[in-house]
């Protein structure tokens, strides 16, 4: 689908700077995406990690104070000067669009993080094929999407009457620091990823959706009054093997 304003979807560049703002400080990146993903990691003291969409770096600079050797790849150079700001000029980050052919030997990484990033590509084929071949025999990738049940489950509450077995395209609109842009989605189920993972030559070790950072519950008490509990359906999270 095309904006309406004649821009490009998926226009990171445009709202680089409000989204980075939300992303240091929001319950859902800050107290539960990035925590999981640094849990699923573990000790990375010494490994070679690529993250693969990287955005304004707030994962690489996790990764890399733990002691990693981190690159960070996107597709949006606007972020990626954020990053840069934040990491420093000797950081290695490329532009690089996840759809194409990676710039990498094979074997060059121990980890893969993919945080939020592969529910904007349709097909998931060529790229896990792509980070499959990067990764050293054994090497992880660690992943985290959107979880299809609550995307599912917010469009039917929304009045929407979504197929939750097939494959189909989503489109938002956020405005974030005065700027608006149109973010376009691929909605999968459950079972075309598992199959996409295992297509690709990984091993499944860990489907998870972990409870939010122990914190969140004293900075966000009325999310959580409303909720009911102390756990939510955000994201889904996969560590996977290379065989």
């Amino acid at each position: 689908m095309v904006p309406a304003d004649g821009g490009r979807a998926n226009d990171y560049d445009s709202i680089a700077e409000g989204y980075a703002a939300e992303n240091e400080t929001s319950l859902l990146n800050a107290y539960y995406e990035r925590p999981a993903m640094l849990e699923f990691a573990g000790d990375v003291a010494g490994r070679r990690i690529l993250d693969a969409g990287c955005g304004s770096g707030p994962l690489f600079a996790a990764l890399r104070d733990r002691g990693a050797a981190v690159t960070g790849v996107d597709a949006s150079p606007g972020m990626l000067e954020l990053a840069r700001r934040r990491l420093g000029a000797d950081a290695d980050l490329r532009v690089v669009d996840l759809a194409d052919p990676l710039p990498f030997s094979d074997g060059a990484f121990d980890d893969v993080v993919a945080s939020l990033v592969l529910h904007y590509l349709e097909d998931w084929g060529p790229t896990l094929a792509e980070l499959r071949r990067v990764l050293a025999p054994g090497g992880r990738l660690i992943v985290s999407v959107e979880h299809p049940f609550a995307i599912t489950l917010m469009q039917r509450l929304a009045g929407g009457k979504p197929n939750y077995f097939r494959t189909r395209k989503r489109t938002e609109e956020w405005t974030m620091g005065g700027q608006t842009a149109r973010m376009s989605f691929w909605d999968r189920p459950l079972h075309a990823m598992t199959e996409a993972f295992t297509a690709a030559g990984f091993r499944i070790d860990v489907i998870s959706e972990p409870p939010p950072a122990p914190a969140a519950l004293d900075l966000f008490p009325e999310v959580f009054r409303e909720l009911g509990g102390t756990r939510f359906l955000g994201f889904l999270f996969f560590v996977l093997q290379a065989g």
